[in-house]
């Protein structure tokens, strides 16, 4: 019985289109130039920070997020907010708790990212980044941490995510029950991958909560 679901952030509950396009700006280069290539860094497996080198040769990422963030420090920037989460979320994440699911937000993010997620008052039960814990994913400690925060057996936890490399395999690997979310690029391109063998694989979160129950 799975009484624990555990999601990731970008592109599991957060559309990241609005981000990546306020980046495009950023650099000078057309938003569908960039979504293109971040797609091709999916499909074959390269960093993302290779997407920013692609279309910036030289480009020092961190550098120039620091220099965005004085430039505009009211904006949201690199960051997310209410608009960016996707439609099915909420009512998903109500049904799991109506069923007596615990409902946790783990998931790889910069520091600011937990505030942004408690700033919508979504109802889970906790929200953890991996830069309050110093790990990130695929790293088996991770996932050790969230059957900690979960306070459950590993083999009680569902973990979604929406990266067979990130999330189905290490999930996997800790004895939780991964399910794969198809949307956003990874989401798409992992689906077709033979990792995906090892998880449930969802359209969508409307269908989580059935799922679940019948794991």
């Amino acid at each position: 019985m799975i009484k624990a679901a555990v999601f990731d952030v970008g592109e599991t509950l957060i559309d990241e289109t609005r981000i990546w396009s306020r980046w495009a700006d950023r650099l000078g280069v057309p938003r569908f130039a960039l979504l293109g290539v971040i797609g091709g860094m999916a499909a074959t497996g390269r960093p993302l920070v290779e997407a920013f080198e692609l279309v910036r040769p030289g480009i020092d990422v961190w550098a120039e997020e620091a220099a965005w963030a004085e430039e505009e420090p009211e904006g949201l920037r690199n960051n997310f907010d209410e608009e960016d989460l996707y439609p099915d979320v909420r009512p998903a994440l109500a049904e799991l708790r109506r069923r007596g699911v615990a409902v946790i937000i783990a998931g790889n993010q910069p520091p600011q990212a937990k505030a942004a997620l408690e700033r919508m008052g979504l109802p889970v039960d906790a929200i953890y980044t991996s830069a309050e814990w110093g790990l990130e994913k695929p790293d088996p400690k991770f996932f050790t941490k969230v059957a900690e925060v979960a306070g459950v057996a590993s083999v009680e936890i569902a973990y979604v995510g929406d990266r067979v490399d990130n999330d189905v395999l290490p999930a996997r690997e800790a004895g939780m029950l991964p399910v794969l979310i198809r949307r956003g690029p990874w989401g798409y391109l992992s689906s077709e991958l033979p990792g995906a063998l090892y998880a449930n694989v969802v359209d969508d979160l409307h269908a989580l909560p059935d799922l679940l129950a019948s794991a």
